[in-house]
């Protein structure tokens, strides 16, 4: 990842937010009194902390003063990190038709080293094929204009070119077989997606397996989410829970390792990555008769 790599501005700033924090609670400093060192609330600093918004070179100044951080060489290194971290993103062109909550997911999929996850309702956007992206975003759209939904097509499929990209995260998905059979744009569309899926799983990088309908309870049952592991090993793992009108990111160490439990046991419990394969096979052939 380089400094001027767009999706790891979004790491960037959540790296530098966290250091701040930390910096922050070390001297025992609250949230309102830093807002207040930097005309800010005590919201905004909160902000600042977990990354979400940019920053800016003053504020960053300001604080490292607040919080006693005095040694030239440690203020060049995280003021450094205010430019990278305020990179704009390639999604940054779509943004009005990207949700501001769903900014944030974007920047940290394109700079994730593993995307793990469960889908119970839809194929991962990363593995839709533009006429599967186009049933779901026409769907879950209605209303909107014809240009705006081509625009949130194209940016779905932009996201996927970061699996064909050099340093390409390794993939593994969990798709319940609902996700599968559930028809959007009619049997066609379907087939073409499903076969779409048998070969992406023949991807070095990507792992698919399928919880069948024959299962029964499942570790997946609470609902779909995706798990984010990142390169840098100051950096944790963050789950993404996707809402109607929002969203949810737990990093916080217990939460994440609810999921990665979760995770865990749904690969032990569903059939193998090659049993799997064969059932994608199997319901694509249903498609087609």
């Amino acid at each position: 990842m380089t400094a001027g790599d767009p999706s790891g501005s979004v790491v960037r700033r959540i790296l530098l937010g966290s250091q701040l924090r930390r910096l922050r609670e070390s001297r025992g400093i609250t949230r309102e009194a830093a807002g207040y060192s930097i005309r800010a609330s005590e919201s905004k600093i909160s902000r600042l902390e977990l990354g979400r918004v940019s920053f800016k070179a003053r504020d960053v100044e300001d604080l490292l003063t607040l919080y006693g951080v005095s040694d030239e060489a440690e203020r060049g290194a995280l003021l450094s990190l205010v430019k990278e971290a305020n990179v704009a993103g390639w999604w940054h062109s779509y943004s009005d038709v990207l949700p501001g909550w769903f900014q944030t997911y974007v920047g940290l999929e394109g700079a994730a080293s593993a995307i793990r996850g469960y889908e119970a309702q839809f194929v991962h956007g990363l593995l839709q094929t533009e006429a599967y992206a186009h049933a779901v975003v026409e769907r879950g759209m209605r209303g909107a204009s014809h240009e705006d939904v081509e625009r949130r097509v194209a940016l779905r499929l932009a996201r996927q070119k970061v699996l064909v990209a050099e340093r390409a995260p390794e993939v593994r998905f969990v798709l319940d077989e609902a996700a599968l059979r559930r028809v959007h744009g009619g049997p066609e569309v379907m087939r073409g997606q499903l076969d779409h899926l048998v070969e992406a799983a023949q991807m070095p990088h990507i792992t698919l397996q399928v919880v069948p309908f024959g299962h029964g309870w499942h570790a997946g049952e609470s609902g779909t989410f995706t798990l984010l592991s990142f390169p840098e090993s100051d950096l944790p793992d963050v789950v993404f829970l996707e809402q109607l009108t929002s969203a949810l990111y737990l990093d916080k160490a217990e939460d994440v390792a609810q999921y990665e439990k979760a995770m865990q046991r749904l690969q032990e419990e569903c059939p193998s990555p090659e049993e799997s394969l064969r059932l994608l096979e199997r319901i694509s052939a249903e498609f087609a008769q």
